[in-house]
């Protein structure tokens, strides 16, 4: 990755940034590079985490007939951003925003302070996957938890789903349709699918096993069984983890931005937050419709929205 690393502790530029893009995945590229593509200074913080550099191909973004791996479409995202010299990233955990649109803002990561005027949050979600030795060599190749990205491979295949809850059990139903070898493991001490769901399962021959994960079997990144605390040994092809996601709101609370009643960012059809300045785009924007595709199309949005709104007021229409 060839683009320089931002050192200055007042900003890429004297008087700061234009732009400060938290976070390195498919919304925030997608953000720095519409912003960069509008003459924006743009700082770019990345630290190398979340869901796009997991070992996943994504195979539903359009472009790529055979797929490619998120892990790519992140370097080439940086590679695209690399011929812009006025976007910098800053390998940094940022760990508060401060500030309004009136005096700018002050982003702050690990001892080090950046100007800038605007925000765009790109932060994304931590999801909730089952724990068992290796457990990350497995995320993208045989573990999943998306059924939009990853369902159409595993059609006719031997799937767990792993949950607790009637999202869990709704997971298992739409897999359903794709493949009638379906168990449903709630690894959790307490079992909260409803007896609506609990019916609907029954119906659909899907078996509940209500136990906990002790282990895991495979090779390569490729699940074959799991293994139970009660001794229970599921054979499978695929997993698909449906215990959740937190998304990571953090900055965003920082800020006094308004949240939904699932603890993700509101934000209108532009991107923009309940705080002048601020935009967010991605995974935590909304809790469903987790998609590539969706991530670089709001990250686009939050940067158009960012660009109007530093324009002084006599380039802006009534």
């Amino acid at each position: 990755m060839d683009v320089a690393a931002a050192s200055d502790p007042e900003g890429s530029e004297p008087g700061g940034t234009d732009a400060a893009v938290v976070g390195g995945g498919p919304a925030g590229l997608s953000a720095a590079l519409q912003l960069a593509r509008y003459g924006r200074r743009v700082l770019v913080f990345d630290t190398g985490h979340g869901r796009s550099t997991h070992h996943q191909t994504n195979r539903n973004y359009l472009g790529f007939p055979d797929g490619i791996a998120t892990t790519q479409l992140r370097e080439l995202g940086v590679r695209q951003l690399a011929r812009y010299p006025h976007v910098r990233f800053a390998r940094h955990h940022v760990i508060g925003v401060t500030g309004d649109a009136r005096r700018g803002f002050t982003v702050r990561a690990q001892g080090h302070a950046w100007r800038a005027r605007t925000v765009v949050l790109a932060t994304g979600v931590l999801d909730h996957f089952p724990h068992f030795p290796d457990w990350q060599s497995y995320v993208g190749r045989s573990m999943f938890w998306c059924i939009a990205c990853d369902g159409y491979e595993n059609r006719g295949r031997r799937i767990l789903v792993v949950g607790h809850t009637d999202a869990a059990a709704g997971e298992a139903m739409q897999l359903h349709s794709l493949t009638d070898r379906i168990v449903l493991l709630t690894n959790s001490r307490t079992n909260g699918i409803s007896s609506r769901f609990t019916g609907r399962l029954a119906a659909a021959g899907v078996p509940v096993v209500h136990d906990r994960i002790k282990g895991a079997e495979g090779a390569d990144g490729r699940l074959s069984a799991v293994v139970t605390r009660g001794g229970e040994r599921l054979e499978l092809d695929a997993l698909f983890s449906i215990q959740g996601a937190t998304p990571e709101t953090a900055v965003a609370r920082d800020l006094g931005i308004r949240l939904n009643r699932h603890g993700y960012v509101e934000v209108d059809t532009e991107q923009c937050t309940s705080v002048a300045g601020v935009y967010a785009a991605g995974d935590i924007t909304a809790p469903h419709s987790h998609q590539v595709s969706a991530a670089v199309h709001e990250g686009a949005q939050a940067a158009s929205a960012a660009n109007y709104f530093l324009y002084p007021p006599e380039l802006k229409a009534p």
